[in-house]
């Protein structure tokens, strides 16, 4: 039987901690951040915990 491959989009947005929570960036922090107030752009700062729903989608295309 073949080897699953990885889902190459999600492999570069998600990460898998060791206790195997799934981490992801938060939105609204690529472009147009001049107009943004700073607060905003500090609170979307950091990695975010996905939700237990949406983190078993995940990791199957992650392949764990």
């Amino acid at each position: 039987m073949p080897k699953n491959k990885t889902h190459s989009g999600a492999k570069k947005r998600f990460k898998i901690t060791g206790s195997g929570k799934v981490l992801r960036e938060r939105a609204g922090k690529r472009h147009l951040l001049e107009h943004k107030p700073s607060k905003l752009t500090r609170r979307l700062t950091g990695n975010a915990e996905m939700a237990p729903g949406d983190s078993k989608t995940i990791k199957k295309l992650l392949g764990k």
